[in-house]
């Protein structure tokens, strides 16, 4: 099972390399990673995404609070969140695909960022869900070359979890 933690950290030169370290030290996979300024200077959050349990987690969380430049780890994985991933797309694309693709683009609320005579580039922002369907979807024109953020996320400050919400 995926689990997604959230560390705020100090912005300081080789915070993220003592990170990294604890992970790659212990054996453990790090699926996504993406990091950035928060609201307070000085200050850095980094999301992870890793395959795992709860005893990883319980494990991982314990040796990144020992760090100085942590000031908090936050098991998110199962908290209601607002979750969101970027992906460019390079698809290819002939005069006779072109318009199912561009439905496709359409029905998703992407963006066409480039084209040329012979592909797309897309720009899609979602959950992971999204970014994942709608990749399967334009696997057959064929994709070119893809690239993709990490997951960020945050927490929904009602607690509501709208995916618990979709399953009723």
């Amino acid at each position: 099972m995926k689990q997604t933690i959230s560390i705020t950290v100090y912005n300081e030169s080789g915070v993220l390399t003592r990170i990294a370290t604890v992970f790659s030290s212990r054996g453990f996979n790090i699926e996504s990673i993406a990091v950035g300024p928060t609201e307070n200077s000085g200050i850095s959050k980094i999301i992870i995404v890793l395959p795992g349990d709860h005893q990883t987690i319980e494990q991982i969380t314990k040796q990144l609070k020992k760090l100085i430049q942590v000031i908090d780890v936050k098991d998110i994985t199962s908290l209601a969140c607002v979750e969101r991933e970027l992906m460019l797309i390079k698809v290819q694309s002939m005069n006779s695909t072109r318009s199912q693709i561009l439905e496709i683009v359409q029905i998703f609320r992407s963006k066409v960022v480039d084209i040329s005579e012979n592909s797309i580039t897309i720009e899609v922002t979602g959950d992971p869900g999204k970014i994942s369907t709608i990749q399967k979807l334009l696997k057959p024109y064929p994709i070119i070359e893809i690239v993709r953020t990490g997951k960020i996320s945050v927490e929904r400050e009602l607690g509501i979890n709208t995916e618990f919400l979709k399953k009723i």
